[in-house]
Order: structure tokens, then sequence, then C-alpha cells
């Protein structure tokens, strides 16, 4: 049986004292991380051998019962060595990363208390629970009041308390389970090709228009912008003008991934096996479509649907980035050559059917990952063959006949 991990985020309320002790855990937690990593860059500046984990937490031990820093003792000793824990993940991408074996990241860096996002997670031995009430109960902090709007289906291992840049506080728990639900089986197949126009075209012809989120809130973010741009540094006031500002963002944020969920359920509950192409978003961030790029949120919509077709059992497949989606006709396969981004319908040369750019696309992208996808479904149609001329000695410009019909190629 495979383990799935679930991760589900909830708001929580806490009061005026849970937030001041939330803000202490905070930065003793950033304090505790930059500690770590000013060892670690110390000894690697002097050539000294990489310091160990465990040195690390010996050290922690020992710092915590000296006067400067005997204040770590007032939180929970958990959240200090998942602090170490969380500067090993960040060696151990960055490392990775420079062997090839996942996308290249930066060096660990050094928190600052300024921060937009600040965290502290839990484990199961730091003695959190869910009170008989329905509130979260954290070492040294207290009952936190949580707005639950469903049910965990397991017992959670780990809780991350999380405070982002509009000032909300979540609480976000991690769920192992290993009974996946398994949906009913439907459709067969679909292939998805993700653009700016449309933001998804299945290869059934339905297109999924773009809600384009950040576009429609620039009025009230650029008024919120300026009128932070004007207020004096350090005064309350630009504070309470940055808070604006985070919360017009985040609402931004929050209907996208709320657009992103209902899509991405809707679409594994409805078909047995779905293919996405492997989008260069980085590169495309680089262009002047970045605005619109980082608007759509392509990535967070790929790792949806790879996530719960996981969950639901469904077959996800991703297709090379280089695959010539748009320039394969999908009724005879016969590539046609590239085309401008402006060229939004056009006429395979070699089977005379008129092919919607996207459509097509999305078809080719179901075919390229092995999908048993055909064009029937999509929206296509055969455009009219002219007759040969009768003179001598002339050829007609298009055979009777497609092209694929005379070469033989089977499956037409």
């Amino acid at each position: 049986m495979i383990v799935v991990q679930l991760r589900y985020s909830f708001r929580v309320y806490p009061s005026a004292g849970q937030r001041t002790a939330l803000a202490r855990a905070f930065g003793c937690a950033r304090v505790v991380f930059n500690d770590a990593l000013r060892v670690r860059e110390e000894a690697r500046a002097a050539g000294l051998p990489f310091v160990t984990s465990a040195e690390l937490s010996k050290r922690l031990t020992a710092v915590k019962k000296t006067p400067e820093r005997a204040w770590l003792g007032r939180v929970s000793a958990v959240i200090l060595q998942q602090s170490l824990r969380d500067l090993d993940t960040a060696y151990r991408n960055f490392f990775d990363g420079l062997k090839g074996k996942r996308p290249r990241m930066g060096a660990p860096r050094f928190k600052s208390r300024r921060d937009n996002r600040q965290s502290i997670r839990f484990t199961a031995n730091a003695a959190w629970h869910i009170t008989p009430g329905g509130k979260l109960r954290l070492p040294k902090i207290g009952d936190l009041t949580v707005k639950w709007s469903r049910a965990l289906p397991s017992t959670p291992t780990t809780v991350t308390v999380v405070k982002d840049a509009a000032g909300r506080y979540f609480a976000s728990f991690v769920v192992e389970t290993d009974a996946c639900e398994v949906l009913p089986e439907t459709m067969p197949e679909v292939g998805i090709d993700l653009g700016l126009g449309h933001f998804a075209v299945l290869s059934d012809g339905r297109k999924i228009g773009s809600p384009r989120f950040l576009r429609r809130a620039e009025k009230r973010l650029k008024k919120a912008q300026r009128a932070l741009s004007r207020k004096e540094k350090g005064s309350s006031n630009r504070n309470k003008a940055r808070l604006e500002v985070a919360r017009a963002h985040a609402q931004v944020a929050d209907a996208r991934r709320e657009f992103h969920h209902q899509l991405s359920t809707k679409i594994i509950r409805e078909n047995q096996a779905v293919a996405v192409e492997d989008l260069a978003v980085k590169g495309l961030a680089r262009t002047r479509l970045a605005k619109s790029v980082h608007d759509a949120g392509w990535s967070a919509f790929v790792s949806m649907l790879e996530y719960k077709a996981a969950r639901y059992g469904r077959t996800f497949v991703k297709i090379g980035r280089f695959e010539p989606t748009s320039q394969v006709c999908s009724a005879c396969g016969v590539k046609d050559g590239p085309k401008p981004l402006g060229v939004r319908e056009w006429t395979c040369g070699a089977c005379g059917t008129v092919l919607d750019r996207d459509v097509n696309a999305a078809v080719n992208v179901a075919k390229a990952a092995g999908l048993a996808v055909s064009a029937c479904r999509a929206q296509v149609r055969r455009a009219p063959v002219p007759a040969p001329r009768s003179e001598a000695g002339t050829h007609p410009k298009r055979p009777t006949q497609p092209v694929s019909e005379q070469a033989g190629i089977p499956g037409l």
C-alpha cells in the first residue's frame, strides 16, 4: 500500500497573549537557525570540516545555559531542534542542486525579523494535541482557536504554525494515510494545453478561460501601494499601509488557489489519465509576459494535478517541454512547422484539416504521453479540397485524397 502525505491548513485566531508567545517562538527559532548557519559558514571560511547536526545540537544545548541565550528556554525545545533540521534540509537541497539531482537553488541565507513569512513546527514528541473542544493546544503557547473547515482523515504527525505577510495565522497539519480514495471510472484520458489567452484547453475541445486575478485587482493594488509609498518610514501608519497591501495580495493569491483547486479536482474526477506539458516557467518569467505567467500560476496547478492523481488513483503524465505539440497535426501526424503566436487556427498542408491551435496542442500532449486520445472529439474540420485542373500539363495544387491515405498511414 502506498503511503500518501496530505497537508491541511486551517485559519487560527490567537489571543493577544498568544500572539506575543508566538512572536517569541518565531524569534527564537530564527536565532537558532542563524546561529547554526553562522557556525557552518565560519567553519567553511576557515577550511574546517562541515559541522554536523549532532554537533550543532550539542552547541544549542550548551548555549541555552548561558546568560546571553537563557531566554531560549522560554519556548519549546522541539521548535529549536526543528530549526536545525530546516537548516539541514536547506543545505541538502543546495547540494543536490549542484549535483543535478534537483533544480538549482541558492545557498542557505540568514533569516531576518522583517521576513514576510514566519513559521514554527511541532512534531509528535512536542506534546501538542487537539482538545475535545476543537482547540489546538501547543506547549508554552496555549490553546489556539481553529476554524475547522473539514475533518482530518487521520491523526496528524506534525503541525506548523505560520504567520503570513498579511498578519494572518494558520495551522498546517501533515497527515499520512495509506488508503487512497479510488474514484469510479469515467472518461478515459485528457490532454491539457496551458496558456495565457485560455488558462487551459482540453483535448476534448473544452476551453477554460483565464480569470486573471492579479490583472483584475491591479487598480486596488496600485492605490494601496501608492498610499504605502507616501507614509514615513518607521511610522505606525506605514505599517498599517503595508498590511493593507499584503492583504490585497493575499486576497488575489487565495482566489487563484481556490480556482486551481476547483479546476484540478474537476479534471481528476472526470478523467482516468491526465497529461500536461512540462513548461519552462522560470524562462518565461524573465520575459515581457512575466506578470501574466505569474498571474496564471501554472506550476501550482500542475502540482495539484499530480498529488490529486496519486491520491485518487488516477494516472498523471508529464511530457517534455520540447515536444512540438503546436507544430504537429493531430489528425495525420505530419509536422507542419512552427507558427507565430498570432496564428490561432491553421490548415494542415498534408491532410487539409483545419486545426484550432490550442485544441490541437492538447490532443498532441495526450498522444505524446502515450494516451489513446483521438482528435474526433476536438473542434477540427476538414477544409474543402480544390478539384484538379483539366488543362493539359498542369497539376492540382492538392491531391484529391489526403496524403495519409495515399501513403497508407494506418489508423486514418
